[in-house]
């Protein structure tokens, strides 16, 4: 039993993960796991069809559902492969045990077994070499996005379709104070519960219209909320907060060198709003989302409206690809207000722009402090103090449903601040804080803003963005004081081999010794994912005058065995692609009151033109797999701040690295 992978010893029924309909062709695989943009279901379908000792062409992925998939959580934190691969492999090793792939008809034989089969005791069959697995299949998902085809939650239209708008607060704890009762607007239906405010209609036109109106009409008692969007690390600083004891070894005798980092707010920035889709008929609702985790999302829906789960089906559909907990809950709780209003209509509710980018939850703005001892050029000992809000508000989370419509209705239920998840699955504020080198005696603690008015949760590599960046660009500046090379001081405190391997191939691909033009800088960043993932190193070149110009990346990691080197490569790409638009550009604005950056004009991210070149290499191995979407992030933003370093002279240690920061940092040198 301790040798089953755990997602089949929580999901054992056969039927669960395999089906096969009446005179079908292929099997269909089912997975708790969804499609995010990450290409995810191509690799998972790699991996059935290696199990099941199938061609590819006879796989059929499904989408996630809570009435008839496995309950795999959420898809997130670069899990998915390293937590379905496993499972699949075991669930392919029983059916290929009980139907014999070696003689025709396997696919009927596969179609007449019990679903009821229960994969803990079942027979499994030796395993199989892999077709599939290593090649570079190309994405299933991508024909229809590329051809326009209506892939997404957004191009639904089921029979009786009405669309819904939901007016949100215009700030952070605003109560709505005045509406006539009598309220009316042409083609639309008002529905309000205590403070929301919806419409609904026949016509898309109609309900813009109407909720442009609604905003007008509407009054608000509003209060000054908001910390100083100027000191933001004076605040995260200032208690009280939840303390996360990470490691006390005693630290550094006495510090050679001592200092701080930081980071603002970041929004999630996906291109396409978000939305949701409901239906109520006799007493149970359906819904479409393209949440990360859709059996939590059910579970907190029946929790607000005090429902039986069994009344709450979820079925994931694709859209706006999203970095971890974007709206895309709340959409689909909106929805559901929405349509209980209209039973037996389905509603299609979708946010605004603006709403996305200050309503949907936000990645927390971070500092830490850190210190260490040197002597003669060795590390000897560390000192590392990390503040945040929690990195994790996502349904469920405090055992609340954790819906930003639930906060307004009647009968509230309240957002209670954010937390972080468990430390044993790489943990948030903390995530990375532990540096993976040789540094003697070491004290590591994180502390958790309690009470905050912004509601944070998470988003790609949640703190390891931030600790990642203060740690390699605190070795740099160690390296520095002990007049050595950044490449050969790493080497010179990295014991595990796979480290010192990607350290070595990042610095000799990218030329490390080789010479710049004067006004161009070269740094190196390095990290391994939650301690335990992927191994990446990053060596960016850049150009820093009134902007930082980020001109090339050579990303190298170690990802165990990959299962699709393209979409690895993809992953990676995207991911270093994404910090970087965050090291040099992005920030969450906002005065005392408001959240004011609310277009792509006030929250630019980094555009076409503006993205540097990347070269990704990945380490042969045969280890197990483990993800690559988060590896790249944090080493990025280190790498860029150290080439910007070596350009300039100065070291600037708040991000985003802007104009404004770089600024700051000459003034404060000087």
């Amino acid at each position: 039993m301790s040798d089953l992978p755990a997602h089949v010893v929580t999901n054992p029924r056969l039927g669960a993960w395999i089906t096969v309909p009446p005179d079908a062709a292929q099997v269909q695989v089912h997975v708790g796991k969804v499609e995010l943009g990450q290409g995810i279901v191509t690799a998972l379908a790699q991996i059935a069809a290696d199990a099941l000792a199938l061609p590819l062409s006879r796989i059929r992925m499904v989408p996630a559902d809570t009435t008839h998939g496995p309950d795999q959580g959420l898809t997130a934190g670069s899990l998915s492969v390293s937590q379905t691969g496993p499972a699949l492999r075991h669930v392919g090793a029983a059916v290929r045990a009980l139907a014999d792939p070696s003689t025709e008809g396997y696919v009927a034989r596969i179609a007449a077994l019990d679903p009821d089969t229960d994969l803990r005791v079942a027979p499994t069959a030796d395993s199989v070499t892999s077709a599939a697995v290593g090649c570079s299949t190309p994405r299933l998902d991508l024909p229809d996005k590329v051809l326009g085809r209506p892939r997404y939650l957004a191009d639904l239209r089921p029979e009786g379709l009405l669309h819904g708008r939901v007016l949100r607060p215009p700030s952070v704890g605003a109560r709505l104070v005045g509406l006539d009762p009598d309220w009316k607007a042409p083609g639309v239906e008002l529905v309000r519960d205590g403070s929301f405010l919806g419409v609904v209609g026949e016509r898309e036109v109609d309900v813009d219209r109407a909720l442009e109106q609604l905003g007008r009409d509407c009054r608000w008692d509003e209060q000054d909320l908001l910390p100083d969007e100027d000191d933001l690390p004076a605040w995260l600083r200032t208690g009280p907060h939840e303390e996360i004891p990470l490691l006390d070894e005693g630290g550094p005798e006495s510090a050679a060198l001592t200092a701080s980092y930081s980071r603002p707010f970041l929004v999630h920035a996906s291109i396409a709003p978000s939305v949701g889709l409901a239906q109520w008929t006799d007493g149970v609702v359906r819904v479409w989302s393209h949440s990360q985790g859709i059996h939590p999302l059910r579970a907190a829906i029946a929790q607000a409206l005090a429902l039986d789960p069994a009344a709450v089906e979820v079925e994931h559909v694709e859209n706006a690809g999203c970095y971890g907990h974007n709206a895309a809950d709340d959409a689909a709780f909106d929805a559901v207000l929405l349509a209980r209003a209209v039973p037996g209509r389905p509603v299609l509710a979708r946010w605004t722009r603006p709403d996305e980018l200050t309503w949907a939850p936000l990645s927390s703005a971070m500092t830490a402090t850190v210190s260490a001892g040197l002597t003669e050029g060795r590390i000897t000992g560390w000192s590392y103090d990390v503040w945040s809000q929690g990195h994790t508000s996502r349904p469920g989370f405090r055992s609340t449903p954790g819906l930003l419509a639930g906060a307004s209705l009647a009968t509230p239920v309240p957002l209670p601040p954010p937390s972080d998840p468990p430390l044993a699955t790489g943990g948030g504020t903390t995530r990375n804080a532990v540096p993976l080198y040789d540094v003697g005696p070491r004290r590591i603690a994180g502390h958790r803003k309690a009470e905050t008015p912004l509601r944070t949760s998470a988003m790609r590599a949640l703190g390891s963005y931030l600790n990642v960046f203060a740690i390699e660009s605190f070795i740099d500046e160690l390296a520095e004081a002990a007049g050595a090379d950044p490449v050969e001081f790493r080497l010179a405190h990295l014991s595990d081999p796979r480290a010192t391997h990607v350290v070595a191939a990042a610095a000799e691909l990218a030329g490390w010794s080789e010479p710049l033009p004067e006004d161009v800088g070269r740094g190196l960043g390095f990290a391994r994912y939650k301690d335990k993932g992927a191994y990446c190193a990053v060596v960016a070149e850049v150009t820093a005058a009134s902007t930082v110009e980020v001109r090339r990346l050579t990303v190298v990691a170690d990802l165990g065995l990959v299962v699709n080197p393209d979409g690895a490569r993809n992953q990676l790409e995207g991911g270093a692609t994404q910090a970087t638009s965050w090291t040099t550009t992005e920030r969450v604005r906002f005065d005392r009151r408001r959240i004011t950056s609310d277009d792509w004009e006030s929250y630019p991210i980094l555009r076409f033109a503006q993205a540097p070149a990347i070269d990704v290499h990945l380490v042969e191995s045969t280890a197990p797999s483990v993800g690559s979407g988060e590896a790249a992030q944090g080493p990025t933003a280190a790498a860029i701040a150290n080439a910007v370093h070596r350009a300039i002279g100065v070291r600037v240690r708040d991000l985003p690295l802007d104009a404004e920061a770089i600024v700051r940092a000459i003034d404060q040198t000087a």
